[in-house]
């Protein structure tokens, strides 16, 4: 047993659950958060994102979160409903932010996707949908904002259903809407719950209203009609009509857990209504950890096979480092135990490093604050102190080598040159930079070879602004940025034949090796190299060496001078010397055979088209069209309820930027936009002419991006 903040906490697994709260952005996760920590007695003051006293919601810690009123980072805390120990998550809702829900979705076992009573399923909200599915985690649907004009829980649960393709069924309804929402009506008991007194923190159960009684049995109707598909004994009790409210959890939760049900709860999380009752769904619906299927690769064995990885507190040791938090005094890893048990001055062992470590400091993570604890087990997530580690690193106990599988991590798309703007800020410069390589996985930072600048990318615009805006206010580092760049990729358009013979002689020993075949364009895959060798006229040892002389010509095409992707290299003859072949040999003959067919495949430039999709009232739809239009971009479709209204687009990345503010001029600052990449797309041609001018002049001046 272990006590946290004088209350005795429940080590039985049964009784932990693991949750994230996700969603588009400003659908209300973070005040949701806030008002679980204050009815759980977490908090003991409702702080709002935006509020007047200046103090912000407890999981917006950063001072760059109050200000913006948007999350940043993840933030973890714990508490207690029920009996229950539950570890909850508030993450991000900006596309910019993705990583940080991809780490945390891998690591919990249930998630509540909240959606806008108002504008329902957003762009960011399908985003998270991938991301759960990516990692089977169930989940259940919040709708949040019923108190706002406009609001219709029907439309967002029908929009559940056709846009993400859940099975979504209303396990409650409202009590009135907008300016009169009261409270909520419970389907499977049948009674009205109200949120009385100061901050609704009095759940007052009444009969139900009598206007509201056969919208009520309508809805329960069909809730049973749907829950039933999961349970045999349900659907013979409704057609006994001997239905208890036993029956109908246990079918709820099994639907739930097998991803086949997604049941819908709804109120005002800024009006304090409906987030009690989430709560007790959370504990009676969501997984706990041994409900869960985690898997890891067995490393003891050559061929790392797959094994199961049990929640049990009494097996060896294994947890995964998800999240990393550098601060001024070290390193804190936030970790999910998944196996075993560990214990201060424990040691264990980095599974991809081999490295053996002493757990010197054990905490527990309330937003930004630090409980100590002696001990934790299987289904916890926890922090450590001072351990050296990478994000994704698995840890596990001594006789015990196994690994998770690790996180997705989506690659940049967009770039920055950064120079400190004196000598004096260079040192904090590379601080603050290695610092946010090891927290963020999708935040690079890297120098140019030939230009000698220090090069940044990430995920968009706001992101680096982000770090941009860190690097001042916590290592007082002023910096100066450059053109933002896009990551471009080369590939070529048609069949070449290659032919190269690569011979040096300089007295002694020379080199010589000859490759022939064909590079062509190809879409599975970024490279493929096929060996069609026969007869030996390679011999077997050079193969590799071929391979690796091509793959080290794709890091900088000829075109512009960007990676190139999309090619694949098969090579069917060739020639090697007794005495003056060698592994270099062959290498610099792969090397020049890219550069002598490369022209002859038809390089082109292709650019990141990233999903754009605006959101604002219906009166600007044409102004949001023509925005698109003009920056090159292709409308996929619109759609218009309650004159609100959204536009999906594709768009190239390199025409989007300074779109914020277009936008905000066009619709009078009422509209907002979202982002993320969506697939790779040749350059038009006056754009590719554009493109290979400016890198040829940059070529002959020297300067180099």
């Amino acid at each position: 047993m272990i006590e946290w903040e004088g209350k005795t906490m429940i080590t039985d697994l049964h009784k932990v659950r693991n949750f994230g709260i996700s969603a588009h952005i400003d659908s209300g996760k973070t005040t949701l958060s806030e008002r679980i920590l204050f009815y759980t007695n977490r908090i003991h003051a409702i702080h709002e994102v935006k509020g007047k006293d200046g103090v912000g919601a407890t999981m917006d810690h950063m001072e760059l979160e109050q200000e913006r009123g948007i999350t940043i980072t993840s933030a973890a805390t714990c508490t207690e409903w029920l009996g229950h120990h539950v570890n909850l998550i508030d993450t991000p809702g900006h596309v910019d932010f993705t990583i940080e829900v991809e780490r945390s979705l891998r690591v919990l076992d249930g998630a509540v996707l909240v959606l806008c009573g108002v504008a329902g399923v957003q762009s960011q909200s399908m985003t998270v949908d991938r991301q759960m599915r990516r990692y089977n985690v169930p989940r259940l649907a919040f709708i949040n904002k019923l108190d706002r004009s406009g609001a219709n829980p029907y439309r967002v649960t029908e929009q559940l259903r056709e846009k993400l393709n859940h099975n979504a069924v209303m396990m409650q309804i409202p009590i009135g809407l907008e300016d009169q929402l009261q409270g909520v009506i419970d389907l499977i008991k049948m009674t009205a719950f109200y949120f009385e007194g100061e901050n609704g923190t009095k759940v007052v159960e009444k009969e139900i209203p009598d206007e509201l009684r056969e919208a009520a049995e309508s809805a329960r109707e069909k809730m049973l009609d749907a829950v039933s598909m999961f349970s045999e004994a349900l659907m013979e009790a409704i057609l006994e009509e001997r239905v208890t409210e036993e029956l109908i959890h246990d079918a709820v939760r099994k639907g739930t857990l097998s991803l086949d049900l997604t049941p819908v709860f709804m109120g005002s999380a800024y009006k304090n209504k409906g987030v009690q009752k989430l709560l007790d769904a959370v504990v009676a619906y969501l997984p706990d950890p041994t409900e869960v299927k985690n898997t890891g690769l067995d490393l003891s064995k050559g061929n790392e096979e797959e094994i199961v990885i049990e929640s049990d507190p009494n097996q060896p040791f294994v947890c995964l480092a998800f999240k990393l938090d550098e601060g001024r005094y070290g390193q804190l890893t936030f970790i999910r135990v998944y196996r075993g048990t560990l214990r201060k001055g424990d040691f264990i062992w980095n599974s991809r490093t081999g490295k053996k470590t002493k757990v010197g400091r054990l905490v527990r993570m309330h937003s930004d604050k630090m409980e100590d604890i002696e001990d934790t087990s299987a289904g916890d997530i926890v922090a450590l102190f001072g351990i050296d580690c990478a994000s994704g690193d698995t840890f596990h106990g001594e006789g015990c080598e196994v690994a998770m599988s690790s996180i997705f991590v989506p690659a940049p798309v967009i770039s920055l040159s950064v120079k400190p703007k004196d000598n004096k800020a260079q040192e904090s410069m590379s601080k603050a930079l290695g610092r946010f390589v090891r927290e963020d996985p999708t935040f690079r930072a890297s120098v140019d070879q030939e230009s000698g600048e220090t090069v940044i990318a990430g995920m968009g615009e706001l992101h680096l602004e982000i770090y941009i805006e860190r690097m001042k206010r916590e290592y007082n580092c002023e910096v100066e940025t450059g053109q933002p760049q896009v990551a471009y990729r080369e590939t070529v358009t048609q069949k070449a034949e290659f032919n190269y013979t690569h011979k040096k002689q300089s007295g002694g020993a020379g080199q010589y090796g000859r490759v022939a075949g064909y590079m062509e364009p190809q879409t599975e895959q970024d490279f493929e190299f096929v060996n069609q060798i026969r007869g030996g006229s390679i011999p077997t040892e050079y193969i590799p060496s071929c391979e690796k002389g091509f793959r080290a010509s794709l890091d900088r095409g000829m075109l512009i001078g960007f990676p190139v992707r999309g090619i694949r290299i098969v090579i069917n003859d060739g020639q090697s010397h007794s005495v003056d072949s060698s592994d270099m040999a062959f290498q610099a003959a792969a090397r020049g055979a890219f550069r002598d067919v490369y022209g002859r495949a038809k390089p082109t430039v292709l650019e990141p088209i990233m999903t754009v999709a605006i959101e604002g009232p219906s009166e600007f739809q044409g102004a949001y069209v023509k925005t698109i239009m003009q920056r090159r971009g292709t409308i996929m479709g619109t759609s218009e309820s309650d004159s609100f209204c959204r536009v999906e687009s594709e768009v190239p990345l390199a025409a989007m930027f300074g779109y914020a503010t277009d936008l905000r001029s066009s619709s009078q600052g009422k509209a907002e936009f979202t982002m993320e990449f969506c697939k790779y797309l040749p350059v038009p041609s006056d754009v590719l002419a554009e493109l290979k001018t400016k890198y040829a002049s940059r070529v002959r001046g020297g300067i180099e991006d």
